[in-house]
């Protein structure tokens, strides 16, 4: 068997290893280059600053300045307004409000006279601007809160010298600097023209507030779009509308990578509305997932005066596809196929560590099972759309609500063969993502169409196109063995992990499985293995990539494991764990045991761990690592007689370090549970013959609000180094209600989704 080297983060797409590590090569530029910065109308105050390793700060109160390559900015204008500029996407996970408190906390700004925008899309400025990984946060925590300690530090020293005093005298407070003795405030306004002339402190050398003097930070505060988004304003990419511009839909083949051959083109251009219709030839590795290649399906472009006009003419579209070389992927005899694979001799080992067989030789019990997930769809609310100029001049203007913006011009500049810099694009905000949107595959085909008619375009995507197109979540087996000694406890651990591929060597996509995968990583004797069903389908990120769907059968088994011993859950779980450690001491992305047990057992004492319930009720608990976040979660749920499920509540217990928006983190904890629930409930993509099965809600029904249980958050106050929260609490979801379904009525629950085993709501 071939033993593979352990990779880092192996659950992060590769993509986004490469823009982490770009981002932390950004250039460092002398404090002299700082102070060189772009006009600003209305003067004031600009302070800019890199999120590379070491933090920047500059101000310039003039204009003509040399430009530099900072990440975002802060502008304090003499009116008192501070524009604060978001530089990464939003796509529903708090990061437009989230990241400029970080910066207006340190600032001591006054939160009602701030007002966020959406940066421009620029590397050279901004360095790398992606929303994914649940990286946002911990990758700019230090450098936002420099950049502005920084600036309230020079607005400091402009006040000194204004009033005449030693800048000691002097606090900060929402807005105004303020003279202790006195009780002569100025406004930071007032301030700005004056602060801008000022030379630049090293920023490693301004000192940041203690935890404890936070007044922003830990607090909850509203979304900066929210009330734009509840009035209906146009801020996503489905919204967009520009003078001149056509309607596009473009035709896949049903069977996945499928060439289109020919069709009833001249039909179709005779319809109201339609302007043009033509072919459109495949171009690259379409089912290799990769945001920056300017990959495309080959399909029907339709051209028309309106969106309806459009998918019209779609409807009565007739094509003649050859399929020699598409998909032929089904999921029925992936399942066959996996259940005789891990029956066999792996093709691979991941890791083994300890005396594994000695183990299970000297057990008092053994305990196997097989656990089965399925592929998934993103379903993001908004399809996927895009905006595209391709202009006379040779240069493109795109308006997208893409999660990896320039990536969505490298993608486009490669199409054309044209530099980058060529390239505009606007953000604007998505109606979800959940790792979809990290794709590009919308806005190469706008601006292939737009190229081809020389006129703006919009091409939207159908509800269909999204599910039945996407960059799926794979589906994937696990078939484990443990061993428990004659105290019950865990003594060895085995994995044997089905998954598909590609090329014949590595996973697919977000289909991997991590070398120490707890429990792996804790014990003393473990082995994980791993074989793989070469497959067509496209796979891509997903929520939590990777951890959303191992969690479920890892911490499930766990349970099962508890049982066969006879010991409580809870008790086992810590057992595990053993004793605290942080397993890569000062890595953020390591497990550390005592933070999981922590979260264990608050949410156990929060969720009323031990508690007597009625017949038919039970609870159930899981616990997962990812993304740097510890989550543990209890699910309380009841059965009837005929299998109807009801999830009363689940508890979410969770440490990710200090909150920044306490509003936004119980909003991604409480979504991330209902998206949990609604995807181990009832979603699964099923192909047969290269073709989903799924093209709509009828068959993918996402969880309806009657159904939605209560959700219960809670935090620990802990002083590790923040991150993201938009992915870590879903893992635990799945587990917890399965666990708990078995304390309810004695069913174990192996594969999902739930209606797979007559569970319904």
């Amino acid at each position: 068997m071939q033993k593979r080297p352990i990779p880092v983060d192996p659950y992060l797409p590769e993509f986004m290893q490469e823009e982490m590590a770009r981002a932390a090569a950004l250039p460092h530029v002398s404090r002299r280059g700082f102070i060189k910065l772009s006009g600003v109308v209305g003067g004031g105050l600009v302070l800019g600053f890199t999120l590379g390793p070491v933090a920047r700060a500059a101000a310039q109160g003039g204009r003509g300045a040399d430009v530099f390559a900072p990440n975002a900015y802060v502008q304090v204008r003499p009116d008192g307004v501070i524009i604060l500029y978001a530089k990464n996407p939003e796509v529903g996970q708090g990061v437009k409000t989230a990241l400029p408190m970080i910066v207006a906390e340190e600032l001591d700004a006054d939160w009602s006279q701030v007002r966020v925008e959406q940066s421009a899309i620029n590397e050279a400025l901004y360095g790398r601007q992606v929303a994914g990984g649940s990286r946002s946060i911990p990758t700019s925590w230090e450098p936002l809160r420099r950049a502005g300690a920084v600036a309230r530090a020079m607005l400091v020293r402009a006040a000194a010298e204004t009033l005449e005093v030693d800048a000691s005298e002097l606090v900060t407070e929402a807005g105004y600097v303020i003279h202790r003795a006195s009780g002569r405030r100025l406004g930071y306004g007032e301030l700005a023209a004056r602060a801008a002339e000022l030379p630049v402190p090293d920023p490693a050398s301004v000192p940041l507030k203690d935890r404890k003097d936070f007044r922003l930070l830990g607090r909850r505060i509203t979304g900066v779009d929210n009330r734009a988004i509840v009035t209906g304003k146009p801020l996503f990419g489905i919204d967009q509308r520009i003078p001149g511009m056509r309607y596009a839909t473009f035709v896949k083949a049903p069977a996945i990578g499928a060439r289109a051959v020919s069709a009833n083109l001249g039909e179709v251009k005779d319809m109201r509305g339609v302007e043009d219709a033509f072919l459109v030839e495949a171009r690259g590795a379409v089912v290799e997932f990769s945001p920056a290649a300017p990959s495309m399906l080959s399909g029907v472009a339709i051209i028309a005066d309106s969106t309806w006009a459009a998918l019209q003419a779609a409807g009565k579209l007739k094509v003649e596809w050859d399929e020699r070389d598409a998909s032929k992927d089904s999921w029925s005899q992936a399942v066959e196929e996996a259940r005789r694979l891990a029956a066999g001799r792996p093709q691979q080992v991941l890791s083994e560590k300890g005396d594994v067989e000695g183990a299970f030789a000297r057990a008092e019990r053994t305990v196997d099972a097989f656990y089965t997930y399925p592929f998934v769809a993103h379903a993001d609310l908004e399809p996927q759309n895009c905006t595209a100029w391709c202009k006379d001049d040779g240069s493109v203007e795109i308006w997208a609500p893409t999660q990896t913006p320039q990536s969505a011009i490298e993608g486009t500049a490669a199409l054309l063969g044209i530099d980058p810099g060529k390239v505009t694009l606007h953000q604007l905000r998505g109606g979800g993502g959940f790792g979809r949107r990290l794709a590009n595959d919308s806005v190469i085909q706008a601006v292939a169409i737009s190229k081809r008619i020389g006129a703006p375009v919009k091409v939207q995507w159908t509800r269909e196109d999204d599910m039945q197109f996407d960059y799926y979540r794979p589906g994937g087996f696990h078939s484990f063995r443990a061993a428990l000694d004659s105290e019950g406890r865990l003594a060895a651990f085995e994995d044997h992990f089905v998954t598909f591929t590609r090329d014949g060597s590595t996973p697919v996509a977000s289909g991997s499985l991590a070398e120490n995968e707890f429990p792996a990583s804790v014990l003393p004797n473990a082995r994980l293995v791993q074989s793989m069903i070469p497959t067509k389908l496209p796979t891509g990120p997903w929520r939590a990539p990777g951890s959303n769907a191992i969690a479920f059968a890892i911490q499930s088994f766990l349970h099962e494991c508890a049982v066969a011993a006879g010991r409580d859950h809870l008790e086992f779980l810590l057992e595990v764990m053993g004793e605290p450690r942080w397993l890569t001491p000062g890595d953020l992305w390591s497990l550390n045991t005592e933070r999981a047990a922590r979260v264990i057992r608050l949410a156990a004492e929060k969720a009323g761990w031990g508690r007597e319930l009625p017949p038919g009720r039970g609870l159930g608990l899981a616990f997962h690592f990812s993304h740097a976040g510890h989550f543990a979660e209890v699910a309380e749920v009841s059965v009837d007689d005929d299998r109807k499920l009801t999830v009363h509540k689940v508890t979410v217990a969770g440490d990710i370090g200090p909150i920044v928006n306490l509003s936004g983190a119980e909003n991604q904890a409480e979504g991330s549970v209902i998206d949990g629930f609604s995807t181990a409930l009832g979603l699964e993509i099923t192909f047969e013959n290269g073709r989903a099965q799924q093209s709509n809600f009828d068959r993918y029904p996402l969880l309806r609000m009657p159904h939605a249980p209560e959700v219960e958050v809670h935090f620990v106050d802990s002083d590790f180094g923040p991150t993201g929260i938009g992915e870590p609490v879903l893992p635990p979801v799945a587990p917890a209600i399965c666990n708990a379904i078995y304390a309810a009525c004695g069913h174990r629950v192996r594969t999902l989704p739930l209606t797979k085993e007559g569970f319904r709501v």
